[in-house]
């Protein structure tokens, strides 16, 4: 799929967006590292079906069936995957397609690791950060 790359244009957010045909998009978006003492932790809540591919910044690893996409703006979404998915390795990237809509949507685009795995994104959860005392 990969192969027939034509076109790379970095954004300034080191998310590389890479053209694979005129119709076409696939984000490598960096994975953010844990901290090592996180101060809060997070309540999730209803998410939208679909989120526009340009907010995505970062991602962060979030568990093997989930992964966390930081937007612009400080925001967090979780994407649930509709299966486990222990054997992808996430930890170098991710790739993510698109079409015309330039929206990640949940049940239709897949989360694609760097070492050729996929998972399809089963539904997105809105997280709002709950402080520890």
């Amino acid at each position: 799929m990969l192969m027939g790359l034509f076109a790379w244009q970095p954004d300034t957010a080191n998310v590389s967006r890479l053209v694979v045909q005129e119709d076409e998009v696939v984000l490598r978006i960096p994975i953010q590292p844990h901290p090592i003492a996180p101060q809060f932790d997070w309540d999730e809540k209803k998410g939208p079906k679909c989120i526009p591919a340009a907010a995505i910044r970062r991602t962060s690893l979030s568990g093997t069936d989930q992964l966390d996409f930081i937007l612009s703006g400080g925001g967090r979404v979780r994407a649930k995957f509709d299966e486990k998915c222990p054997a992808l390795d996430f930890y170098g990237g991710v790739y993510l397609q698109y079409g015309r809509d330039q929206q990640i949507c949940s049940r239709r685009d897949v989360v694609m690791s760097r070492m050729g795995g996929s998972c399809t994104i089963d539904h997105f959860r809105v997280l709002i950060p709950k402080f520890k005392h």
